[in-house]
């Protein structure tokens, strides 16, 4: 688990936990594919969003990490959920193309979920759930301002964007995961 939101770190506070640092979805594609792009194992897939994103990721990839080589990219369906076949189209065209790295950008929970029901088919030794990132660095959205990253707000101004498709995840998840975590806490307290 990546802490990519403040909520993570918020539960790690409230559980005693020992993460005191967020690492979001773009630092994290920036760091490993930087790490990557020195050696021979340097090998991406990009899996989701559209055919014109993934060119741009591609063309930006080629700038910004000119030695990491992108050995596929895929625009499934937007569907709720992939049928058998369509998976098995995805699982296929990742294991012709033997990346070192999958970037997964379905929406957050949809890439979680996908991921968790093919991780054992994969064969990738790194696969990474991004989703926003792939319209950060192809450019076709622009990354909140840095005040609000470094306090944790980078969901406000995205939110403000795009209330119709992040309204639910932003003020239904985000308070039942606080509940949740609050519960996990009670029920710690008392059991000592």
């Amino acid at each position: 688990m990546v802490p990519d939101g403040v909520g993570i770190l918020l539960a790690s506070r409230l559980l005693g936990g020992d993460i005191h640092a967020r690492v979001t979805g773009t630092d994290l594609f920036l760091g490993i594919n930087q790490a990557l792009s020195a050696t021979p194992a340097g090998r991406c897939f990009f899996l989701g969003s559209t055919p014109d994103t993934l060119e741009k990721i591609r063309l930006r990839m080629k700038e910004r990490f000119p030695l990491m080589e992108v050995v596929g990219c895929y625009s499934p369906p937007f569907v709720p959920e992939f049928d058998a076949e369509e998976n098995e189209r995805i699982l296929r065209a990742i294991h012709a193309a033997r990346p070192s790295v999958l970037w997964v950008g379905l929406t957050a929970p949809k890439q979680e979920k996908w991921i968790h029901a093919h991780i054992h088919r994969l064969e990738v030794p790194i696969v990474g759930p991004i989703g926003a990132v792939f319209d950060f660095f192809s450019g076709q959205v622009h990354r909140s301002n840095p005040i609000f990253q470094r306090l944790g707000l980078e969901w406000l101004p995205r939110l403000l964007r795009n209330p119709r498709h992040l309204w639910k995840r932003t003020l239904i998840s985000a308070p039942v995961f606080l509940w949740l975590v609050m519960r996990q806490k009670w029920v710690v307290a008392f059991m000592r």
